[in-house]
């Protein structure tokens, strides 16, 4: 038996080696096999994406009957804690244990974050929504609970995978480093088309009981595959004790000394918030679109997460061979950009032509774009970190990423319940209400933003070359 699972061994990674993007970042010191160990925190950070975006945002405005202006926000409460994730990050750099841990103890509370938060999270929707007995409960109860769920989930995930990330470049070489924080980023795409496939499967046929019976699910497992990703990959140093370092800088410090390298990095990271805006402002909308619009079933919208996953997952891989190449990091952002003007086009007119075929096509491309971009703008920070600070420097992509992804989620939901009103009860422009005009004003405010991100992302390109050392 343990030769035939040597030689299991041997084809999967040797399958992984030929086919993952950044696969070529594994070493003799750090094996694919332990790299895609590692990669399983993404795994569930991913699921707990798809299950808050791709899922319960559809369950909780179509099945539960929950206004789109209160799922927005909610969806959008997780990514409160993002702006935190470059504290994360410096902690994490410089944390004093007396077990000589950095990275484990911060992932490990991570995870206790994300289990409790899917734990209550399905009885708390439930009275949000109103039914049975919860009804004669005041609205308020629903509500903060709700809340309270669904910011534990975005405290651990952020946390999970600020840190992980960093635990990934603190085992990888210097040069290898940028490959193995985008092979997590791939695995987190593989998470989240996996976990979509998945629960679209399990609430085909959706009921209450079901929907307890997922979230519970997810809760259990991403506490499993977290303990896995961790069992011995941080090596414990005796000499991190817990007494504290005079020569630590504090968090200011590291701050500017990040801030002022030389590279731009406060419009780079404003570029970066205005394109993550403009990818995601849609992500609450596009399920209840397809079931609203097209009349599309639970499943088969909660799908479109796993197709808009898999177009992001050709994108980071045709961005990995281009820029292993030599090409500028930024110009691959801009072209991803591009490739969202088309993607939401095809969104708008699949309405009047009532096509899934159209609606699915414009999906895809949406992540297929999203994938350029991002790729391209995570191996410019990365490429342009200053030495000793990785996790400041995935701490503050993180942040500016995720809190512009969380506000651009919570005022498409709000600009579409607003806009729809207006047109619905307004005298002069009842005439052409129909269910897709809130959608496609936000679908043509993404488009804005995406020419307003290609004109400030132009004059960064160049500046990968400019590196200036600290």
């Amino acid at each position: 038996m343990s030769t035939i699972g040597r030689k299991l061994m041997q084809v999967w990674t040797g399958f992984g080696t030929r086919y993952l993007p950044f696969a070529d970042a594994a070493t003799p010191e750090l094996p694919l096999s332990r790299l895609l160990r590692l990669s399983l925190f993404q795994i569930t950070v991913g699921m707990a994406v798809t299950l808050l975006v791709g899922t319960l945002n559809r369950v909780m405005i179509v099945e539960l009957a929950v206004p789109a202006t209160i799922v927005a926000v909610m969806v959008a409460l997780p990514l409160l804690f993002a702006p935190f994730r470059a504290l994360i990050g410096f902690k994490s750099d410089n944390h004093q244990s007396a077990l000589g841990w950095r990275r484990v103890p911060y992932i490990w509370k991570g995870t206790m974050l994300q289990f409790g938060g899917f734990a209550m999270m399905p009885f708390a929707l439930l009275v949000l929504s109103g039914g049975g007995e919860s009804g004669q409960l005041p609205t308020w109860v629903g509500q903060l609970g709700a809340a309270i769920a669904f910011l534990l989930v975005g405290a651990g995930m952020h946390t999970v995978q600020t840190v992980g990330l960093a635990l990934a470049t603190d085992l990888a070489e210097p040069e290898a480093r940028p490959k193995v924080v985008g092979l997590m980023y791939v695995m987190l795409l593989v998470g989240t088309i996996v976990s979509a496939f998945f629960f679209g499967w399990l609430l085909a046929d959706f009921t209450p009981a079901k929907l307890i019976q997922v979230i519970q699910g997810a809760a259990l497992t991403t506490m499993i595959l977290n303990v896995i990703a961790l069992w011995k990959q941080e090596s414990r140093h005796p000499r991190r004790g817990a007494q504290p370092r005079n020569d630590d800088p504090s968090f200011l410090e590291a701050w500017r000394h990040f801030v002022d390298n030389g590279n731009q990095v406060v419009r780079r990271l404003l570029t970066i918030g205005l394109g993550t805006a403009a990818f995601t402002m849609e992500d609450v909308l596009l399920e209840p679109y397809g079931g609203e619009v097209l009349a599309l079933t639970v499943g088969d919208t909660t799908k479109l997460t796993a197709t808009l996953a898999l177009g992001g997952l050709f994108g980071f891989g045709l961005a990995s061979k281009v820029l292993s190449r030599g090409m500028d990091p930024f110009r691959m952002a801009c072209w991803g950009a591009l490739v969202g003007i088309p993607a939401f086009i095809f969104v708008i007119i699949a309405a009047p032509m009532n096509s899934p075929f159209v609606f699915a096509t414009g999906v895809a491309l949406i992540g297929f774009g999203g994938g350029l971009f991002g790729h391209g703008t995570l191996t410019a920070t990365m490429n342009l970190a200053p030495p000793n600070q990785a996790g400041l420097a995935l701490g503050a992509w993180g942040a500016v990423q995720a809190t512009a992804a969380g506000l651009a989620m919570a005022a498409g939901g709000i600009l579409r319940d607003v806009v729809q009103a207006l047109v619905t009860w307004h005298p002069w422009t009842h005439w052409f209400s129909i269910p897709a005009t809130g959608y496609v004003f936000v679908y043509l405010l993404e488009l804005a933003l995406l020419l307003g991100t290609i004109a400030a992302m132009v004059p960064l390109i160049g500046r990968q070359a400019r590196r200036v050392p600290a």
